[in-house]
């Protein structure tokens, strides 16, 4: 078998052995990217309300907890609460509600996992045990051997020796100077 035609089946069929570790890690490595944009994670939902203050006082956190839960429907989600100053912070299923007790002004914080991206981030920090990480492992030894047969696959003026020695030396460059820039920046 020529070297060439070796190049070429290395290359497609390591491609596709590892097509869906490429999504995985192309989908979380943009989440992670812009996570001071947004929550990769999680979704988390902000709703106000104005809330009746009780007819009478009442001293027990869980009996005020319930008082404003049973307005917004979530007196069945409560787990538990806690007084800070002139606020009240109630933890339920998924979130969580403070209520200013001075003029009743509540704020409903809803958490809820965010579908994909929260799987393939998980994946992506590593976080499962020593299966997966000799399999990103296999994975990153798998991008380098990508990344040297896919200089060899054309031939000619597109191959490494004209126009694929300009963009591989292109895509080679633009980090080296974006490194310098933020190192000495």
């Amino acid at each position: 078998m020529k070297w060439r035609k070796l190049n070429r089946a290395v290359h497609r069929d390591l491609g596709y052995f590892f097509f869906g570790m490429c999504i995985i890690y192309g989908l979380s490595g943009i989440a992670l990217n812009h996570r001071h944009h947004w929550n990769p994670n999680y979704i988390i939902t902000q709703k106000t309300f104005s809330l009746a203050l009780p007819d009478h006082e009442i001293t027990d956190n869980k009996e005020l907890s319930m008082h404003y839960l049973e307005q917004i429907d979530r007196g069945d989600e409560f787990r538990t609460s806690l007084m800070s100053g002139e606020n009240i912070r109630i933890f339920i299923k998924d979130g969580s509600v403070t209520v200013r007790l001075a003029d009743g002004q509540a704020n409903l914080e809803s958490i809820r996992r965010r579908p994909v991206f929260r799987e393939v981030n998980f994946l992506h920090y590593n976080t499962p045990r020593r299966l997966w990480t000799w399999f990103s492992d296999l994975f990153a030894g798998g991008l380098i051997v990508l990344a040297f047969t896919g200089l060899f696959i054309l031939r000619g003026r597109n191959g490494i020796t004209r126009r694929g020695a300009v963009v591989a030396g292109a895509g080679i460059i633009i980090p080296l100077v974006m490194l310098i820039i933020y190192l000495n920046g």
